[in-house]
């Protein structure tokens, strides 16, 4: 770590760095980490609302596109309120503009009191610029390069940063004043493909986030947090940190997608862009251990293994190798910075499957991954509602909430309760770790999960995802693989806990 005070976006040098680890380690070694080496939260229970991967696609209907290009982000709605198309977008199609409504309106129906909204990523629907570029050349009366010239690239540009503004105002018209901690997602870039990468190409490119870093501290954080630190570390890497006004809480907000295979450039030129993020990681975890904070850590894409990808390596019900999610490296890296701080990071949420799962740590708690806005995968939308001890910030429960695409209700409708669909009790972690044994041996307990994992659609086909493999869905056969990314997040132990259920 630099002696640089600005160094990884906060005012902490080196030496205070040092200092606040030898803090940090006093305070474990006291226990203080429960109840706090500085102020204490607030008592009693809060909600939070969690959405994510809405993936919001404006070319839904290709009508309006001349107008889109035409007017302004803040004119947008006027735009789509035009549209003869009014239903909510189907399965196997990212979120068009009455889905967003419905969802919207379902978020600022569940706030109440709430501190604060989560987003776990991926603003934009999947692949922007590769459905613009057709559109914008057919408006020329010409065919679509093999590359775009510069002048239809700044136009793509243009484009994806009014629909990033259009997606953050509707928000903030839903949320009001509330703040809107956030992970970016693998489509929020001006590639559909991932934040570091332009046009397709391996190669390191930042205009995305230095060209909306500014709307997703105004209209997402809606200031809560420090301005130039934001600056510092977003634009470069896409990653902050903040602590809501009133709260004894950190929200750390990680950009993974830059420790992501296949949507990064990977192990080599990644890598020093990883290991900054890594090491400002664990320098904010440092710090809010010695000022008594909880943290919150959000990301978009969770450690572990891919299971729809390798539920589809299966050879007589059985697996040799695992697809993972991260590069080794990073993610080892990481689960040892997290073991550092035992009790600290009393919430760690997560996005990108689209599926309502979970992920147990080595290190004890769990990743809550939150379902999808975006039907792409054959799921329903849905969204989750935690209720947070307010003592040490931990969640207890959570609801989802989800919009039956089979009936198409009037609006989201509450879907099951952790507590009840589980007989879960006591901090959410720990009812989820003890989730996991029970549901390869309860029959009763699996179906439930395997029926709340599509968030409602109890029979989801297998969907040729139109960017790479097939999606594999949960089956009798498929099971063992889903269980085993459920508590294991290294490769061999995902393969030999499959391998052993799928054996008996």
């Amino acid at each position: 770590m630099a002696d640089d005070d600005a160094k990884n976006g906060f005012r902490m040098t080196r030496r205070e760095f040092v200092r606040y680890s030898a803090a940090t380690a006093a305070c474990l070694y006291l226990g203080a980490l429960t109840t706090g080496c500085g102020g204490g939260a607030g008592t009693g229970s809060s909600q939070v609302v969690v959405f994510s991967d809405v993936h919001f696609n404006p070319f839904y209907d290709p009508t309006l596109f001349p107008a889109l290009v035409a007017a302004d982000a803040g004119d947008w709605a006027g735009v789509f309120a035009t549209s003869k198309i009014t239903a909510p977008a189907a399965r196997g199609s990212d979120t068009n503009y009455p889905l967003l409504t419905l969802a919207l309106a379902g978020v600022r129906q569940r706030l109440g009191a709430s501190p604060l909204v989560i987003f776990t990523g991926d603003i934009l629907g999947h692949g922007i610029p590769q459905q613009f570029y057709p559109r914008y050349y057919a408006g020329l009366g010409i065919p679509v390069p093999a590359t775009p010239d510069d002048t239809a690239v700044a136009a793509m540009k243009s484009f994806t940063d009014k629909a990033v503004a259009f997606f953050m105002d509707q928000v903030r018209v839903a949320v009001g004043n509330v703040p809107v901690m956030f992970a970016v997602g693998n489509a929020d870039s001006y590639s559909g493909y991932g934040p570091n990468i332009l046009d397709g190409r391996l190669q390191p490119d930042n205009s995305f986030l230095v060209n909306t870093a500014d709307l997703f501290y105004t209209q997402f954080l809606n200031g809560a947090a420090d301005r130039e630190s934001f600056m510092e570390t977003f634009t470069v890497g896409g990653y902050y940190s903040a602590e809501p006004a009133g709260t004894d809480l950190m929200v750390i907000g990680l950009n993974t997608i830059l420790m992501c295979q296949g949507f990064s450039a990977g192990p080599d030129a990644n890598d020093a862009m990883v290991a900054d993020e890594l090491d400002w990681l664990d320098a904010r975890l440092a710090a809010a251990a010695v000022t008594g904070k909880k943290v919150w850590l959000l990301m978009h894409a969770p450690p572990g293994g891919v299971p729809s990808s390798t539920a589809g390596l299966l050879s007589n019900g059985q697996i040799q190798s695992a697809v993972m999610m991260w590069y080794p490296a990073y993610q080892a890296r990481f689960l040892k910075i997290l073991s550092n701080y035992p009790g600290l990071v009393s919430l760690a949420l997560a996005g990108h499957t689209h599926m309502d799962e979970y992920r147990t740590l080595p290190s004890a708690g769990a990743i809550e991954v939150t379902p999808s806005i975006s039907p792409w995968f054959g799921n329903d939308p849905a969204f989750k509602v935690f209720t947070i001890s307010g003592d040490r910030w931990q969640p207890a429960d959570f609801s989802a909430l989800h919009y039956d695409l089979d009936t198409g209700p009037a609006q989201f409708t509450g879907y099951y309760t952790f507590s009840q669909a589980y007989a879960g009790s006591g901090p959410l972690d720990a009812a989820l770790t003890r989730l996991t044994p029970a549901l390869a041996a309860d029959a009763a307990l699996q179906a439930t999960y395997r029926g709340n994992y599509y968030s409602g659609n109890a029979s989801p086909a297998p969907v040729l995802y139109p960017y790479g493999n097939t999606y594999t869905p949960i089956t009798d056969t498929t099971w063992p693989v889903y269980w085993s990314c459920i508590g294991n997040l290294e490769e061999a132990d995902i393969v030999k806990a499959a391998n052993a259920l799928a054996a008996g």
